[in-house]
């Protein structure tokens, strides 16, 4: 054995890696689509269902590049039984002639050669969503077939392809004897009027997880939100997949004039605070790009951009702020320098107003992103040649020109709003403005009364209301706390609950109506600030359910009228600022007796007191007992209020688990509710009047205690 030998087998008993044996042999040169076979996730992003999609997005995406240009007017998207995807437009259709560099036709080049289509000199789209020439050949790669078929010319023209290869299948399906070489070729006659792409292909499941499915819905939204984009494109989306055999399939059209303006009222999810604004404007920019001279070479040249922007926003009552940005009809999900420019100019905009209408004090901080988009709706559109994506899934724009130009944009025509003299807009900017000035004086209440948001913290600085008599279990769980109408019924109350889980709250009177007081008019009421201080989980949206400190909330209120209407009150405070709390379940109305009734000689195994909870339940007990001859003390008890029970009656009929019945409030349909308390609780007067002009011939008179 060598020195050298040797030497190398220490070296490998050492651990110590083998130099000596890498060459450049062991150097893999991936030609052509072999690479996106081989990380397919640089292009899709992934290979499970969202990767599935994405192909598709492609496809799609060249379709409507044709439609964002003026050449087509509609697209169809069919999802076929043996789970082929075709899509199919009327654009141009993608040139048959042959590309002279390279010797092949238009449609091989665009389908098997990466970074190569019409979007990269300029001459062929002003914008587009198609921007890196490797969607459509991506496609092709990543599918176990692939037809292709072009209306141009006065010819049908039609190719195959099988994982990138070009040929020609001798049968339908990814399965079929395929033999390679053959190029383009012409099929059919057709007028000359007629263009148009058809594209149908079958994902490569050795590439897709078993798994991976095209998800309907998701279509769905996205076809609706291209016909939001381009204003008179018609997408159908047809679905065949499980009903062809029955010939049953399902088929949407998506088809909209109104463009995002109509897109953006589809997206609010709460109550209009002031119409739809529209916001246009461009700008111009300078890049160096790489340009094909007409030698077929790429030459670096200062090009003149110009960049359209197409804003539409509007403020809600809600909270919620949904913002939807696009490029050239193309997503950004994950926003980019378009969106950090709209979120500039908003933030320095409405701060400027609020300075000069002075409803900013001097002393008070300017307002912060989230003030100004709260309840806000937004849809911000740009539009330019060559955007700079990052990455071929086009998630965020990365082109820097774009922040100045939208936020030029942006504000300018928002300060025109919010400073307009004329009487409508005046009055929907002051509404705007003073909704962000609530939004940020709540966010700076919340954060002073955070510490009062945990139990132990509340406990430690004796936080919490005096009036509060609270429990002794930290089981979040297990705890209930009881709103209890008047300081009455609390020493009726404190006797009859388990100190243990049960906590008590009681409260002055009727609270202050939420739905038509201000933010921090309800914060100043002593009554609604010890309810949210002791639920110790905040409010609006700063609310979390997680620190709620306890389990179940219930109104504990007699059974009159004035109890319902407390009741009413309380669960307008909840829906308003602690809505998860109703959503969760964990609200509840206690349902006390409204009549006792004492036995005279219970049998053996009878209870002496039986409760009744309303008249006609009253009227049925009596005369069941008197068909089977029970006598009971004249007259009936009736309860007034819950001041009138002792401790053991209260127990019994509405504070004991064992015993009591709680009415579980529940807001299942919130559109409804919002409904129902904007009527009996909002700001307008007159729906209010006519609903109780109407309604007075239904009222059981009867029900009111006088």
């Amino acid at each position: 054995m060598t020195a050298q030998t040797t030497a190398q087998s220490t070296a490998l008993l050492a651990g110590e890696p083998d130099h000596s044996n890498y060459t450049a042999r062991h150097l893999l040169v991936l030609e052509g689509l072999d690479a996106v076979r081989k990380r397919p996730g640089m292009y899709i992003g992934s290979t499970d269902s969202r990767g599935l999609m994405h192909c598709l997005w492609e496809i799609i995406d060249n379709s409507v590049d044709e439609a964002l240009g003026g050449f087509g007017d509609r697209i169809e998207v069919l999802l076929h039984a043996d789970g082929s995807v075709e899509v199919r437009d009327n654009g141009r259709g993608i040139p048959v002639d042959v590309e002279p560099k390279t010797g092949l036709s238009g449609v091989e080049v665009v389908m098997t050669k990466l970074h190569a289509g019409g979007k990269f000199g300029g001459g062929s789209y002003a914008a587009s969503g198609g921007l890196h020439g490797v969607g459509a050949s991506v496609v092709n790669a990543l599918s176990a077939r692939l037809d292709i078929e072009v209306d141009r010319g006065g010819h049908t023209h039609a190719i195959s392809f099988r994982r990138g290869v070009p040929g020609e299948f001798a049968d339908l399906g990814a399965d079929a004897p395929f033999s390679s070489g053959n190029g383009l070729r012409r099929i059919k006659k057709i007028p000359k009027t007629r263009s148009g792409t058809r594209t149908r292909y079958w994902a490569d499941r050795q590439i897709f997880l078993k798994d991976a499915a095209l998800d309907l819905e998701l279509l769905h939204a996205r076809a609706r939100q291209t016909a939001f984009l381009v204003p008179g494109l018609t997408l159908v989306v047809r679905d065949e997949r499980n009903g062809a055999n029955q010939g049953e399939v399902d088929e949407q059209v998506f088809h909209y004039s109104g463009g995002i303006s109509e897109f953006c009222e589809y997206l609010a999810p709460d109550r209009a605070l002031c119409d739809v604004l529209r916001f246009t404007g461009s700008g111009t920019f300078k890049e160096t790009v790489p340009v094909l001279d007409e030698q077929g070479h790429m030459v670096p040249t200062e090009v003149q951009r110009e960049l359209g922007v197409d804003v539409a926003l509007r403020w809600g009552t809600g909270y919620d702020s949904t913002l939807r940005s696009f490029v050239n009809i193309i997503a950004t999900p994950k926003g980019g320098t378009h969106v950090a420019g709209f979120d500039q100019a908003l933030r320095r905009t409405v701060n400027d107003a609020l300075r000069s209408a002075k409803l900013l004090r001097v002393a008070e901080d300017d307002i912060t992103k989230d003030d100004a988009t709260e309840g806000l709706t937004a849809v911000v559109t740009v539009r330019l040649a060559e955007p700079q994506f990052e990455g071929q899934t086009k998630e965020v724009l990365g082109t820097s020109a774009a922040a100045r130009i939208v936020q030029n944009v942006v504000s300018k025509e928002l300060k025109a709003f919010l400073t307009s003299t004329g009487r409508d807009h005046k009055a929907q900017a002051r509404a705007v403005l003073e909704k962000v000035v609530s939004a940020a004086r709540t966010r700076i209440a919340a954060r002073q009364h955070k510490e009062a948001q945990r139990r132990k913290t509340a406990l430690e600085t004796s936080a919490l209301p005096a009036k509060l008599a609270d429990c002794r279990s930290d089981d979040v769980d297990r705890s209930e706390l009881f709103i209890v109408e008047g300081d009455s019924a609390l020493g009726t109350a404190k006797l009859a609950r388990n100190s243990e889980f049960q906590a008590l709250l009681p409260i002055r009177g009727k609270i202050l109506n939420v739905q038509k007081a201000s933010v921090s008019d309800m914060l100043k009421n002593a009554e609604c600030a010890a309810i949210i201080q002791v639920i110790g989980a905040g409010s609006g949206r700063t609310f979390d359910i997680d620190q709620a400190r306890y389990g179940k909330i219930i109104f504990m209120a007699d059974a009159d009228v004035d109890g319902s209407h407390i009741r009413c009150l309380l669960l307008t405070l909840f829906q308003r600022y602690m809505r998860p709390m109703v959503e969760a379940g964990r609200v509840f109305a206690a349902v006390p007796p409204l009549h006792r009734i004492e036995l005279s000689r219970p049998k053996k195994g009878q209870d002496k007191y039986v409760y009744t909870y309303s008249d006609a339940e009253l009227k049925r007990t009596l005369l069941e007992f008197q068909r089977k001859g029970v006598v009971w003390k004249d007259p009936v008890q009736r309860y007034k209020g819950l001041g009138e029970m002792d401790a053991d009656q209260l127990a019994e009929t509405t504070v004991d688990p064992r015993h009591r019945t709680l009415r579980r409030i529940n807001l299942g349909d919130l559109e409804a509710a919002e409904r129902v308390f904007d009527l009996l609780m909002g700001n307008e007067v007159a729906p209010r009047k006519e609903f109780i002009t109407n309604s007075a011939s239904l009222l059981d008179r009867s029900r009111i205690d006088a």
